[in-house]
């Protein structure tokens, strides 16, 4: 007996993938979750003055705020065998309170003594982007945006590193895709260094942060 020809397409359709969705190379491509155990206790204070200091809870990381800033650190990330290239990172942000960055997360490109930070809302609580490249900062290079961040709001963020090229969602929606063949890469003075090679910040505001994962990427795709 011959299926419907609707019918048919409809059950194709159930069976095929979606081709370039983020969320769904994140389902497959095995990974690893920071926020749980074993990980979870290598997570330290990144020693900031005048840090508001973090707590656990559960799965997720509570960081107070700082006078200016408070930050966590993951220092293990070369001994336990973390990429450096062909990678993402995935990650959800609130902000409790506070009008600043608050989801600020720094990451190797290449290797853990070249690292970089993706800004969530800085400089005055909406500026997103990446410091820093070329020497120019978040708020200062082709990376940098307004987005409108609101308090209480958990932001889903997928960041993916390549050898050629940067990729940032903001709950889905493409907000960077840049070039970095060639570009120096650099962290923004200051003390969000003591984040390296991979740590969260923020700044004047209490953050939760929650469902980290990192996944390794098929080498040489989307370069």
């Amino acid at each position: 007996m011959k299926l419907p020809g609707l019918l048919l397409v409809l059950l194709l359709s159930l069976a095929l993938p979606a081709c370039d969705s983020p969320d769904h190379a994140e389902a497959l491509a095995p990974g690893w979750t920071l926020f749980v155990a074993p990980h979870l206790e290598r997570w330290h204070e990144a020693e900031m003055a005048h840090s508001g200091g973090f707590t656990r809870e559960t799965d997720e990381f509570v960081l107070k705020a700082g006078s200016p800033m408070t930050g966590i650190v993951y220092r293990h990330w070369k001994a336990d065998d973390l990429p450096v290239i062909d990678y993402a990172i995935s990650y959800e942000a609130r902000r409790v309170q506070g009008t600043d960055f608050f989801g600020t997360v720094t990451f190797p490109v290449g290797s853990v003594d070249r690292c970089v930070s993706f800004v969530l809302g800085g400089w005055g609580g909406s500026q997103v982007g990446i410091s820093s490249i070329d020497g120019y900062d978040a708020s200062e290079n082709p990376t940098g945006s307004r987005q409108t961040l609101e308090n209480d709001h958990w932001y889903h963020v997928r960041i993916e590193v390549r050898e050629k090229s940067l990729r940032v969602w903001l709950d889905g929606r493409p907000i960077i895709n840049t070039n970095i063949a060639g570009r120096q890469l650099s962290m923004r003075a200051g003390e969000i260094d003591r984040c390296m090679p991979f740590g969260f910040a923020s700044f004047r505001t209490e953050a939760r942060l929650r469902n980290l994962r990192v996944e390794k990427l098929p080498v040489g795709s989307r370069q």
